[in-house]
């Protein structure tokens, strides 16, 4: 389970930006649904849509909406918890042509391998009625479009960070509160946050560092750079690229430096983080607030504040497919294409904190004006349009999730826990991942 699977799972409903628990497995991707979708009764088409996790499109009352409009259309959704479960079983499906649902939701970890090696068997949505390319980011267009410019998947939404902090512990530390000059202290430069955590540890209050995590330090630079883990022609460079290894030194200084909490994200000592005010800060996506609230509790309210990051990152987000073997590939066409158009965005981003992918939605008053309570009012829908809007086009790889999780819970953690050397820690990842990439 990816952990931003695992931070929805957490999250209870909580307003405006938060988000809910899990839905029930299933038995498949389709979860018994028939292969293409079945008509339904009364001249109706019933178009079967399978998720992973409460995925939010249900739950923000879209497939209802498109219902009442298309009182031809019938609307089932069945969803796996955890998307280690659903993916596997999807890419079966996709490989005997049966089993599948008209619509297949794909995570973005998975999508550059759905995108490279399936693409032949999902309908190019580019030209579905009711889609303009032009609504969406660029870079996450770019992500479900193959080489010869198939566009096999339509993203729901994204994750664009900020870094979240903590009011209080900055004021005791002297350092200012106000989120636009927090923002400024490191605005640019992933080293001035390195800095300013240098700052905060000389007047640091007590028990308290200023980051949960090297790790997520680390994931948070990486996810700001366009090439990572892969290049352009698909070949592994994380050894090689020099923005890998920036951000591993940058990150390791966190660790080195004792700036860290030493912790382990989405692990119950994080989550006792949170509640404790063990730590000042942590690099944030949209998703991540109603994570935060849920841990923090109601002590934590107006603590909390979120600022610009140094640079434009992203963590998360998701897209829908159209399986070509369908019976209902028009139909489930258009029905993709209305529930990513950025009115429908914008609804999932004030029902269930998911923020669009479609730049489009931005100017709308569900992103453009919303404010978060919790986080001192901060206007997140600027925030977070912001950073959504300056995130680079990222080459993603099949196997990006496994070189980021080996590089964070094998080589960094190592760094962060057990005061091994930044070389010692990268090279027991390298080790990892040769054995896992069967280099």
């Amino acid at each position: 389970m990816s952990r931003r699977l695992a931070a929805l799972a957490a999250v209870a409903a909580l307003g405006t930006g938060l988000l809910a628990g899990c839905a029930d497995d299933g038995s498949g991707p389709a979860a018994g649904g028939s292969s293409g979708g079945g008509g339904g009764g009364g001249g109706r088409t019933t178009l079967t849509v399978g998720v992973f996790g409460a995925f939010g499109l249900k739950e923000a009352g879209l497939y209802d909406a498109y219902m009442k409009l298309h009182p031809d259309i019938e609307i089932k959704q069945t969803s796996i918890e955890r998307n280690e479960n659903y993916y596997p079983q999807l890419l079966t499906h996709l490989g005997t042509g049966s089993g599948l649902a008209d619509i297949q939701a794909v995570e973005v970890s998975n999508i550059a391998e759905v995108t490279a090696t399936q693409s032949g068997k999902l309908e190019d949505l580019s030209k579905a009625s009711g889609v303009n390319k032009d609504d969406f980011l660029p870079w996450k267009w770019a992500e479900a479009t193959t080489k010869d410019g198939r566009t096999v998947g339509l993203g729901t939404d994204t994750g664009p960070t900020g870094i979240c902090y903590r009011k209080d512990l900055f004021a005791k530390a002297g350092l200012p509160t106000d989120r636009e000059a927090v923002g400024k202290l490191w605005a640019g430069d992933w080293n001035k946050y390195l800095e300013v955590g240098r700052q905060y540890k000389a007047k640091a209050p007590s028990g308290s560092a200023f980051v949960d995590s090297a790790s997520g330090v680390l994931n948070s630079i990486t996810g700001s750079s366009a090439i990572r883990y892969y290049d352009e022609d698909g070949k592994v460079v994380y050894k090689s690229n020099p923005a890998v290894k920036q951000a591993w030194d940058t990150a390791a200084a966190f660790a080195t430096g004792g700036l860290t909490a030493k912790l382990q994200q989405f692990q119950p000592t994080w989550d006792q983080g949170f509640a404790n005010a063990s730590f000042a800060t942590v690099s944030c996506p949209a998703w991540m607030l109603g994570y935060i609230q849920d841990k923090a509790g109601a002590a934590g309210k107006d603590k909390w504040d979120v600022a610009a990051a140094p640079k434009p990152s992203n963590w998360g987000g998701s897209f829908l497919t159209v399986p070509s073997s369908g019976k209902h590939k028009a139909e489930a066409a258009k029905l993709a294409a209305w529930l990513t158009a950025p009115a429908q965005q914008a609804t999932l981003f004030e029902k269930r904190g998911s923020f669009p992918s479609a730049k489009a939605a931005y100017g709308l008053p569900a992103v453009a004006d919303a404010k978060h309570a919790y986080f001192g009012g901060a206007p997140i829908g600027q925030i977070f349009a912001k950073a959504a809007e300056g995130t680079p086009v990222q080459i993603l790889g099949p196997k990006d999730q496994i070189i980021q999780q080996n590089l964070s819970d094998i080589g960094m953690l190592q760094v962060d826990q057990k005061g091994k050397s930044p070389q010692q820690g990268w090279d027991a990842a390298v080790k990892a991942l040769d054995n896992a990439l069967d280099q």
